[in-house]
């Protein structure tokens, strides 16, 4: 860990104002996308932000400087933007089961390149923002996150069968969106 990060997070854990804001300069971009992709409108990941914000700070004691602090604190935004769903119940857990082949779990949404670079991070990131709540958070948890299904269900208190249901049909209606969106695009051209 660089030195002058590790100064700014002991003075943080002793609540130095000054040292707060430059760590919020430092991460804020990564944190606020990850707000971005676990809510349903900027506005709303902006008030999950800085709620999350003041919680990673209220914690930051607990930090003990083993492992990376940009995950530690990405994974406390996670869980931060999981634990806002949860209370606003938009998380509904689905109990059907799919047994879907693990290789095709973890395809990539496009065939090749050119097709990929047809569509930007937003618009992805607002494809993502239309799924339901209960594929978006399995989706991005998965997919982005880099959460194994295990960790999801612990997470989200769902089976493992239902993390992979969902994140199967979120990428299935990922796809339908993505290629309405491409064949949208060339009709226009």
């Amino acid at each position: 860990m660089d030195e002058s990060l590790k100064i700014l997070i002991l003075q943080c854990q002793k609540n130095d104002r000054t040292a707060q804001a430059k760590i919020y300069q430092q991460f804020s971009a990564k944190l606020f996308s990850i707000c971005l992709r676990y809510s349903n409108s900027y506005e709303d990941a902006q008030d999950v932000f800085q709620e999350g914000f003041i919680h990673i700070f209220n914690k930051i004691n607990q930090f003990q400087f083993k492992g990376s602090f940009e995950g530690w604190m990405t994974r406390i935004m996670v869980n931060f933007c999981i634990e806002i769903h949860r209370k606003k119940n938009y998380l509904y857990v689905v109990n059907d089961e799919i047994t879907a082949d693990e290789d095709a779990l973890n395809e990539f949404f496009f065939e090749d390149e050119q097709e990929a670079e047809t569509l930007s991070y937003e618009e992805l990131l607002e494809f993502i923002r239309q799924l339901p709540d209960r594929y978006q958070q399995v989706f991005n948890l998965y997919a982005i996150e880099g959460y194994t299904h295990q960790q999801i269900a612990e997470l989200l208190r769902i089976s493992i069968g239902t993390s992979k249901s969902n994140f199967f049909r979120a990428r299935e209606k990922l796809m339908e969106s993505i290629k309405k969106n491409i064949s949208h695009k060339v009709v226009s051209k």
